[in-house]
């Protein structure tokens, strides 16, 4: 009888082993900024259990690290070459993000086209590669973008939307030749700053389910705000306003859906400045319309309170196996400011919907993997 009670208490063990492992009760420590040096960062938990992180680094492409347990990370390597001669795509591989579909990997990515008949200095696309595994190698599903459209575009983001069925892609149009009028325009032309303002603006279409390309026209759904009495003007202009750059940026996009409402964080500013930071808004529909938050931005530099770290933006959300959520992003520290480190802190929803980020932080933090 003893001997049986023992396997007993041994299978329960077991068990509730199994258990905590599926159900994120496996944790660790984590303290940004990560080990891994590039910008746009996107994590993927794939069906083999492992993290894989992805970001804009190569000139050629894109490389990956994998982890385990969320604290060590291994190097993979180039996960993706693009620029042959061969290809539609020449250089600039930017702002990858991994989805995981019925067994297969889909790799989207900005890129500037070889198909360039106007000589145009931004002409930037997006793509689409395909791999059997998170750590490639990836290839392309088509050699060409997955749209044409006569403005640059970048930073793809795509929702498997599982409300209506279908599929959306979000993107960025440059600020390249799209200069635009509004009152911020008008105020930097008076203070003898820039003469005009050019814009990026983000827009939505839905994807065709076999990624070949967009139904209809795109939306737009976000843009900077045209007024000065815009809440929103005076966090999203400091590029004008701090003397960086005539140009006003919304991009970096990420959609998700929570409950009955659709959040799109978004970057503002330049991302090569310490001013770039991260607002939300929300809808009711995958195209909008789209309302900014009044606590815009939730997450920006911290230096001017004495922290360490400014140019905080271009994130991505990740909900982890005990139902947090996360946001990974990319920043600068200010011993190193020229270059662009990983960093991730929790994300939290509250019983009003409304969005938070409790970060930058460079201390030790918790997370159940």
């Amino acid at each position: 009888m003893r001997h049986h009670i023992s396997l007993t208490v041994i299978i329960l063990a077991l068990v509730s082993a199994a258990m905590s492992c599926t159900t994120g009760n496996r944790t660790a420590e984590i303290c940004n900024p990560l080990p891994m040096k590039f910008g746009d960062p996107f994590m993927l938990h794939a069906s083999d259990g492992r993290y894989y992180m992805y970001g804009t680094s190569l000139a050629d492409g894109f490389e990956a690290y994998v982890s385990d347990n969320m604290t060590d990370w291994t190097p993979l390597g180039q996960i993706y070459k693009g620029g042959d001669s061969l290809q539609w795509n020449v250089d600039c591989f930017w702002a990858p993000e991994v989805y995981e579909r019925d067994g297969k990997y889909y790799l989207f990515y900005s890129a500037n086209s070889r198909n360039n008949p106007g000589g145009e200095e931004e002409n930037f696309k997006i793509g689409v590669a395909v791999s059997d595994s998170p750590a490639g190698p990836f290839a392309d599903l088509y050699n060409r973008p997955v749209f044409e459209i006569d403005y640059p575009v970048i930073d793809a983001n795509v929702l498997f939307d599982d409300a209506s069925g279908k599929n959306y892609i979000y993107f960025s149009r440059c600020c390249y030749k799209h200069p635009v009028e509004s009152e911020i325009a008008d105020k930097a032309r008076a203070d003898s700053l820039y003469d005009c303002i050019e814009e990026s603006w983000i827009y939505g279409a839905e994807l065709l389910p076999d990624f070949s390309g967009i139904v209809g026209e795109p939306v737009k759904l976000l843009a900077p705000p045209a007024s000065l009495s815009d809440r929103q003007a005076g966090w999203e202009s400091l590029s004008v306003t701090k003397g960086e750059a005539n140009r006003r940026w919304t991009e970096g996009s990420y959609i998700f859906r929570h409950g009955d409402t659709y959040y799109m964080m978004y970057s503002a500013n330049a991302f090569f400045g310490g001013n770039y930071a991260v607002g939300y808004a929300t809808s009711r529909s995958p195209l909008g319309p789209f309302e900014k938050s009044a606590s815009n931005p939730i997450l920006k530099e911290n230096v001017r309170e004495g922290g360490t770290v400014m140019g905080t933006g271009h994130n991505m959300a990740l909900t982890m196996p005990d139902g947090t959520m996360w946001t990974v992003y990319h920043g600068r520290t200010s011993d190193n400011p020229g270059e662009r480190v990983v960093m991730i802190d929790r994300l939290e929803i509250d019983a009003d919907g409304n969005l938070s980020v409790a970060g930058p932080t460079v201390t030790p933090s918790t997370i159940a993997y």
